[in-house]
């Protein structure tokens, strides 16, 4: 197994992409401490399903924005697992909103969610890494939009764009120390989020008719790059983003 007794923390790891890193990764060996803000009985189900199936899983009830909740995260997966080896800051919001009409709440929310957690996540599982040494890892889920424009989704970009700066910086310090820093950037994932594009059939042929792949990824096509990023087998990436879309950043309507 490829991450067998590596102990890796997922926010927001009770739907969509991240529910499908969970059950990826506890698949291949790896500890989960599952971070949720709400759905309990979800988050259970989850744990039930990796405890059947022989992995081990634990929850834990925590708001991403602030960094005493990040910090009992760390504290849960070494309390009940002996150490932390993989972060992944999967928890992430958008608006659909553009620069003219986005609010100052929105805005302060947004960066809080996908930017603010994903620093402060990263400077204390770094602090935890190096406190026991041996290194570490920490993946940023990211966003093809950390480099391409969406027009009318304006908070969302720019965080994932702080995204992208604080991994290749963060990456660079802390190389020395054995830790490594990589984001993956999904695509358009068949996930919650994309419920409305889904149900609009105009919109969901518009769609994957903009993709290469002529489809939108399942949430495990991105787990499965998180679990060899998280394993040995990446050991030389760091400070870097991998773009898993289908193709979608390179179409172009050959004009």
């Amino acid at each position: 197994m490829l991450l067998q007794g590596k102990t890796m923390i997922v926010t927001g790891g009770n739907s969509g992409i991240g529910e499908g890193i969970v059950l990826a990764a506890a698949a291949e060996g790896a500890n989960i401490v599952i971070d949720y803000v709400a759905h309990p009985d979800e988050t259970k189900e989850i744990i039930d399903k990796i405890h059947a199936a022989g992995g081990k899983a634990v929850g834990v009830k925590a708001d991403v924005s602030r960094i005493v909740d990040v910090a009992s995260m760390v504290d849960t997966a070494v309390s009940r697992f002996g150490r932390l080896d993989v972060l992944v800051n999967n928890a992430g919001m958008e608006t659909r909103t553009s620069v003219l009409d986005t609010t100052e709440q929105q805005y302060d929310t947004v960066m809080a969610v996908n930017l603010k957690s994903a620093f402060f996540g990263t400077q204390l599982a770094a602090k935890q890494f190096i406190a026991q040494g041996g290194g570490g890892m920490i993946i940023n889920i990211s966003s093809v939009h950390e480099d391409w424009p969406m027009p009318g989704n304006t908070p969302y970009c720019v965080s994932k764009g702080g995204m992208r700066m604080l991994t290749r910086t963060a990456g660079v310090e802390l190389g020395k120390h054995g830790i490594r820093i990589v984001n993956v950037g999904p695509g358009a994932v068949d996930t919650p989020i994309n419920a409305t594009t889904e149900s609009d059939p105009a919109k969901l042929t518009a769609l994957n008719a903009a993709i290469p792949l002529g489809r939108m990824a399942e949430p495990d096509e991105i787990a499965q790059t998180v679990v060899f990023l998280a394993s040995d087998k990446a050991r030389y990436l760091t400070a870097t983003s991998i773009f898993v879309d289908g193709g979608i950043m390179q179409g172009s309507v050959g004009l």
